[in-house]
């Protein structure tokens, strides 16, 4: 076994930590206080997906997010500190309690290093208060992991976030952390061959096709006579399996048929999970450099060669399309205006994969450092992709139509770092697992032009492509 703290590229040992370890408790001891020490180690290679598989608890919150296109993942597990609210100020008050938790927080190691600084990881609601009482998930969660563990490339790190207080038994935390490495080590990788053959379903719309089409056809009424320009409306599929969802052999499929997407998964604590592979990132920071997705207007893939090539030709040619395209666009340049940042539109491209495409125009900026990352996130949330415009209308529109209480879907889940560092995605094309049964989201754009029936098929479609990974 590998085991490198990552602490300046030179070799500390396991007795330097330990010491370390003690000195933070005598600090807390006068001065009658609490620390969160946070460890980053290197590892052996392994797998983030396999580690949540076998280290995580059902009582346990955690949180997992992988870009296989990018080489990355992170799996995070259990919380040492947790905050969980309703309501409109919930964003003030996440961005309040990272920067507090902050203060408190002592590394050992480089936390300027890729994946070394601690992280907190969140995930928030489309609304900022659920109207659905049994709705298991808050309107917000942010938590800081007791375990993270990610992987760049062919790089792997460890951290570990340990509460000090004055009695803390450091004998008991110096032997829980070496014996989870050892765990870690000693666990094998997923078999990467696709598993979705053994799964039946029974399966019920929340709302009916006629329901949904009809919805499309009174939010275009609303279009004709000016009171919005796009609402973006979802549908919700129920299903029950024969056994249980396996969510890690589910996560692993999705992240193999949708390897440009980003495959996430949370969990409460209380049984429930919410997964899916979501095309669309809605802010990433690195180093201040901010880039967020305009994506929206979208087209089937192509059976074949030609067919396909016919298809993306057809939406980068559709008026309608690249008027809800643009929708998006301007949408996200004028909020990024508001807060003080000069967004650069790069060149407009096409975002395949396996059985949609879509258009898709990044857009960047300069992150001035007194912006924290969860002031645009509240910013941006919802977009005209997920939501429509004029948005305050759309959304309460989207309360009339829809039956069914959207909670995270298509709201912001993602990650911030000690650095200001930060990648939030859009949940879309996502599940709210329970135990052998599932609730599967997907919506469309509606604008001027839109057809009823096209869009429910387009429903259906991103509903299947979701459907086809549940095991």
């Amino acid at each position: 076994m590998t085991v490198s703290p990552c602490r300046n590229n030179f070799f500390v040992t396991h007795k330097d930590i330990y010491q370390f370890l003690l000195a933070v408790q005598e600090n807390c001891l006068n001065n009658n206080c609490r620390q969160i020490v946070s460890i980053s180690l290197e590892l052996d290679w392994v797998d983030p997906l396999v580690v949540l598989d076998k280290l995580a608890q059902a009582n346990e919150i955690n949180f997992y997010f992988e870009n296989r296109g990018k080489g990355e993942a992170i799996a995070a597990i259990d919380a040492v500190a947790k905050l969980q609210i309703d309501g409109q100020d919930r964003f003030n008050q996440a961005e309040y309690f990272i920067k507090n938790c902050l203060k408190n927080i002592i590394n050992f190691g480089d936390p300027h290093e890729p994946f070394t600084s601690p992280r907190f990881f969140c995930y928030f609601s489309f609304f900022n208060q659920n109207i659905q009482a049994d709705y298991p998930f808050p309107s917000a969660t942010i938590f800081l992991p007791r375990w993270q563990i990610a992987v760049k490339n062919q790089r792997c790190i460890l951290v570990s976030n340990i509460l000090i207080t004055a009695n803390t038994n450091l004998e008991k935390i110096w032997h829980n952390l070496w014996h989870k490495i050892e765990l870690i080590n000693s666990l094998e990788y997923f078999s990467p061959k696709l598993d979705f053959l053994s799964t039946n379903f029974s399966k019920q719309s929340v709302t009916q096709g006629t329901e949904f089409k009809r919805s499309v056809v009174s939010a275009l009424e609303k279009i004709q006579a000016s009171h919005l320009s796009k609402i973006v409306l979802a549908d919700a599929l129920d299903v029950r399996a024969n056994h249980q969802f396996n969510l890690y052999k589910s996560l692993d499929n999705l992240r193999q048929i949708h390897p440009n997407c980003y495959v996430f998964s949370t969990s409460n604590g209380k049984g429930q999970n919410f997964i899916g592979a979501s095309p669309e990132r809605l802010i990433c920071i690195q180093n201040q450099q901010l880039i967020t997705d305009a994506l929206a207007g979208s087209a089937p893939r192509g059976k074949t060669p030609a067919e396909d090539a016919a298809n993306a030709n057809r939406l980068l040619n559709s008026e309608k399309e690249q008027h809800e395209h643009s929708l998006v666009i301007d949408f996200i340049t004028q909020r990024l205006s508001q807060l003080g940042l000069s967004p650069q539109i790069l060149p407009p491209r096409l975002r395949q994969l396996s059985n949609i495409q879509h258009l898709w125009t990044p857009i960047s900026a300069i992150v001035p450092a007194n912006v924290h990352p969860l002031k645009i996130v509240s910013q941006l949330h919802p977009t005209p992709a997920v939501a429509g415009a004029a948005r305050d209308v759309a959304c309460a529109e989207i309360r009339r139509y829809e039956s069914f209480e959207r909670g995270l879907y298509a709201a912001p889940l993602g990650w911030i770092d000690s650095q200001g560092n930060c990648e939030f995605i859009v949940g879309i094309r996502s599940a709210l697992i329970d135990g052998d049964r599932a609730r599967l989201y997907a919506g469309a754009g509606i604008v001027a032009g839109s057809d009823p029936d096209k869009e429910f098929a387009e429903v259906q479609l991103k509903l299947q492509a979701l459907l086809k990974a549940l095991v």
